[in-house]
């Protein structure tokens, strides 16, 4: 059996996106109760149309509920949990032993996995959490390779272990931070961060506070909190063999193209790992940086990061694919997909057509129609509906992508 694909999905529309782009489970906050409150989440109906579609197509939900709740957080939990375990989720993330026990209660039937923001670092803490009916340890990022299989060795073998492979990387521990309730009034651990880590800082003596000195000699002041993004694509193989049950994507709070592309490539490096003649394609690494994201780190996979893991002079995303548009539908018989506009595409671009079964192919955009079927050289709003002939077969939520040209 494989190891799970799992990638995050903000919305209805990324979780049917990372479906359809080969994941094998996704996980998904409520309105309430999770971490990453900024995202779109989803309403209970929302919820139950996700479960459903994922369900059709032999894939898994997995609900976060993983904040570190205070009284009033506890308001409504009992019925919210009764709610979302009529709904099917296959699972709901915890990190907080008052929820979990909530959850016991007014779901025992209910699988249950332990956030990594419970820090889940050692087999000791494993195996306590095993015998209170976890049924899966989401392993902490500041872990090496070494210390994911000793605790394998030393649990048991139907607990499953999730590890995070891809994605933005905290600079505190596990993601428990409190530089946003500080700095912004906005709890992180109770789903508010303000991402004040990824803010520039400079340096201000406390008898000189109108001299604002870079803490490095730059004028532009440093981001010193600013972590790369992990990709460990490379090195799925020792993952897997490692005893891995999960291979996490981070990002509910990215876009749709990023849930394709990052998706799309694991996919492709996954099935890969299980061929006799297997060998790292190290185009897939490319493919997965035509979304956007920071430079790539390793993290705490090899040994414990020096400061070459954080990025000084920058709090920007390196972007060298810009997401052009998806298809909604396409007509086999004239060959013409309808488009909606997520950028400016214009006559004459030459395109990537990125499809769900991860093919990719080059194209020139010969004409567009508009929703009146008028000709027109440039579709430049937001959402806009544009018709396109296609050389090649496309379908629904194949993504069109440009190359950016410095």
């Amino acid at each position: 059996m494989k190891v799970e694909l799992l990638a995050p999905a903000g919305n209805l529309e990324k979780l049917k996106i990372a479906i359809s782009y080969g994941a094998d489970a996704v996980y998904i906050g409520g309105k309430k109760f999770g971490l990453r409150e900024q995202s779109d989440n989803f309403s209970l109906d929302e919820m139950k149309q996700g479960v459903e579609f994922a369900h059709n197509r032999g894939k898994k939900v997995y609900l976060t509920m993983n904040i570190f709740a205070h009284n009033d957080d506890l308001v409504g939990m009992a019925d919210y949990v009764k709610e979302v375990s009529k709904i099917g989720v296959d699972a709901i993330l915890v990190s907080d032993a008052g929820v979990y026990s909530i959850i016991k209660e007014n779901a025992p039937d209910m699988e249950i996995h332990l956030s990594t923001q419970a820090n889940n670092t050692n087999y000791m803490s494993a195996n306590f959490w095993y015998k209170m009916g976890i049924k899966r340890i989401v392993l902490a990022r500041e872990l090496s390779i070494q210390e994911v299989k000793e605790i394998r060795n030393k649990v048991p073998d139907d607990l499953e272990l999730e590890m995070f492979v891809h994605g933005a990387m905290c600079i505190s521990y596990s993601g428990r931070c409190l530089l946003s309730n500080y700095m912004a009034n906005r709890d992180s651990n109770r789903g508010k961060c303000a991402h004040p880590c990824r803010w520039k800082y400079y340096l201000v003596e406390e008898t000189r506070p109108n001299e604002y000195m870079p803490v490095f000699e730059d004028e532009k002041g440093t981001y010193i909190y600013n972590s790369k993004d992990l990709c460990l694509i490379e090195y799925l193989p020792e993952i897997i063999e490692a005893g891995v049950t999960s291979l996490k994507i981070e990002g509910r709070m990215k876009s749709a193209f990023y849930v394709a592309t990052v998706v799309s490539a694991y996919r492709k490096a996954i099935d890969a790992c299980y061929l006799a003649n297997y060998k790292f394609d190290k185009s897939l690494i490319e493919e997965a940086s035509k979304a956007s994201h920071r430079a790539y780190t390793t993290g705490f996979f090899h040994k414990k990061p020096d400061g070459n893991e954080q990025i000084y002079d920058s709090s920007t995303y390196i972007r060298n694919y810009e997401f052009l548009g998806m298809v909604l539908e396409y007509n086999k018989d004239t060959k013409v997909a309808k488009i909606e506009e997520r950028n400016r595409i214009m006559v004459n671009d030459e395109v990537e057509i990125l499809n769900p079964d991860g093919t990719v192919f080059l194209q020139k955009i010969k004409e567009m129609k508009d929703c009146d079927m008028q000709n027109i050289d440039v579709a430049p709003h937001p959402r806009m509906i544009v018709y396109m002939p296609m050389d090649k077969e496309v379908c629904k939520y194949s993504m069109i992508r440009k190359k950016v040209v410095e």
